[in-house]
């Protein structure tokens, strides 16, 4: 199964976590919908982003960068192919960037604007895998503002988990906003922590998941970030 080559490439390369790319391929290979893609080595390769459709995210790929945005390793909202390739040229003058080992930039397409997500997990010794859901932005940075339960959770604990969020009004449209896809965050959270879910099936390998945000709109829901720390 290709889910598997992932994590062993991974794991054979001695990494402690999925690169960006590695884990939306993870995340498709079980239904999750993440951006199209390209990585490519550098600027002089950015031509090839014309193949998607604009506008487009770019993001350094450094084994030695955990947060690409405080690097200056982020640039959203780019229309041709040549914003691609000055964006990465101003990114490898950052110091921080200048300074890592640098295994590419991924190119990937926007996500429709919606309603953040976050969907996050951790194994837990004696219970396995925990899944947790919550809304993006001050609600879980501030207000810590999500629900947890154990996997394998169904469909009725997923409904469950969405409820007991004190912004769960956000979602059903509160305050002029339209009401987003419950069903696709539902649907996510299956495919996460459902009975045949990626984590239930890879509990041996994945120590932590943070799909931070999962973009929730009327029609459906995008992983635009994902990172999977592997179990030693």
């Amino acid at each position: 199964m290709r889910a598997q080559e992932i994590i062993a490439a991974a794991s054979e390369r001695g990494l402690a976590a999925l690169d960006e790319r590695a884990g939306k391929a993870l995340l498709a290979e079980y239904g999750v919908a993440v951006p199209r893609s390209i990585v490519v080595p550098g600027a002089v390769e950015a031509a090839s982003a014309a193949e998607l459709r604009f506008p487009v995210v770019v993001k350094v790929m450094s084994p030695d960068i955990l947060h690409k945005s405080d690097a200056g390793g982020v640039c959203v909202g780019l229309g041709t192919a040549t914003e691609v390739e000055q964006a990465i040229r101003d990114m490898m003058r950052t110091p921080t960037i200048a300074a890592a080992r640098v295994e590419g930039f991924l190119v990937e397409e926007m996500a429709p604007q919606g309603q953040e997500i976050v969907v996050g997990a951790v194994r837990d010794p004696h219970f396995g895998p925990l899944l947790m859901v919550g809304l993006g932005g001050v609600f879980v940075e501030i207000l810590a503002d999500v629900s947890f339960r154990i996997c394998p959770i169904s469909r009725i604990d997923a409904e469950e988990m969405l409820d007991e969020l004190k912004g769960a009004a956000l979602l059903r449209g509160a305050r002029g906003r339209k009401p987003v896809d419950r069903a696709a965050i539902i649907d996510v959270l299956l495919k996460m922590g459902g009975q045949d879910g990626l984590l239930m099936t890879h509990a041996d390998h994945i120590a932590e998941a943070d799909i931070n945000p999962v973009i929730v709109s009327e029609h459906g829901a995008v992983a635009v970030d994902a990172r999977f720390v592997l179990a030693k």
